[in-house]
């Protein structure tokens, strides 16, 4: 197909409409809502039931071309990948937020093809309204709910060292030197660097400074020397990969000693979630808070065993 044929194929006007629907439904979504404190919120609806409906516009577009399953999912992949380029475009996602989003946007979309093929193959007005009719108020019920979920993350680490000797770079350490080894801080998404403090006391502030230069301002609430160090997150960088997404909230470290010559570390994070559903934006958050506590923790546990 040549590109002045392409541009006049109903493959392409299936993507254009069904994408420019779902962003001017979306458009009218955040309008709705004006400066509400459920703007900043991304629902289900946007990640399940939009990428369905995306698909179910395109396939009327692609009703008539008799397409094989094989050919359909190739569509609806080129649908997707439009959509996640739309995404970029005009709601100013990042990269890793992309990635970590696609999934759902592939999986949604060739499902909304697959039903659009259905219901416009039997041309049964009847199921069609009622299917549409479902998402619309599948949507509608989404957008006007509560979404509040937080979560908390605890990992474990023992350290052939005094709590005494762990204590000192726990509350501040040095630039970190060890390669990334987690895969999405390999990819771009900065990873932990240092930790400053303004004091050694309780109402300190102390600083985590990330590998692109973001910093994230923290306040010590909690000040135990040898046992607890517990802060709450003052503030966090304005990245597109974090802000309207999650805020970090808190995070402790607390030291266990083992009366042997060892110290267990402990590192907990609390966070709240921005984007839902939570079955599945919760299985990244929660690795991703994983694998900063680790490469932490990791430092922690070499500087007090080696000084």
């Amino acid at each position: 197909m040549n590109m002045k044929a392409f541009l006049k194929s109903p493959v392409l006007h299936g993507v254009l409409v069904a994408n420019f629907s779902i962003l001017a439904i979306i458009g009218l979504h955040k309008y709705l809502l004006g400066n509400s404190s459920k703007e900043s919120i991304l629902i289900f609806s946007e990640f399940v039931v939009l990428p369905i409906l995306m698909g179910v516009i395109a396939a009327w577009f692609w009703r008539d071309l008799g397409l094989s399953g094989k050919r359909t999912v190739k569509y609806a992949c080129f649908n997707s990948l439009f959509a996640i380029l739309m995404s970029a475009i005009f709601l100013g996602e990042g990269m890793i937020c992309l990635l970590i989003v696609s999934p759902l946007i592939f999986a949604f979309s060739i499902t909304g093809t697959f039903m659009g093929q259905r219901m416009f193959k039997k041309k049964n007005q009847g199921l069609n309204v009622s299917i549409i009719s479902m998402l619309f108020v599948v949507f509608v019920v989404d957008a006007v709910s509560e979404h509040d979920y937080q979560n908390m993350v605890g990992d474990e680490m023992l350290i052939r060292a005094r709590p005494e000797q762990v204590w000192k770079h726990v509350v501040a350490f040095e630039k970190i030197k060890q390669k990334n080894d987690y895969w999405l801080f390999q990819i771009g998404m900065p990873s932990p660097m240092q930790t400053t403090v303004d004091g050694y006391c309780k109402g300190a502030g102390r600083k985590c400074i990330f590998s692109n230069g973001y910093i994230f301002d923290e306040k010590i609430v909690t000040y135990e020397q040898n046992k607890d160090l517990t802060f709450d997150i003052v503030a966090q960088p304005l990245d597109p990969e974090i802000m309207g997404h999650i805020d970090i909230l808190r995070g402790q470290f607390l030291l266990k000693d083992n009366l042997d010559g060892t110290t267990t570390l402990i590192g907990n994070s609390w966070y709240k979630l921005h984007v839902f559903p939570v079955w599945y934006y919760d299985l990244w958050a929660e690795s991703i808070t994983r694998n900063v506590h680790l490469r932490v923790m990791d430092h922690i546990k070499m500087l007090s065993e080696t000084n």
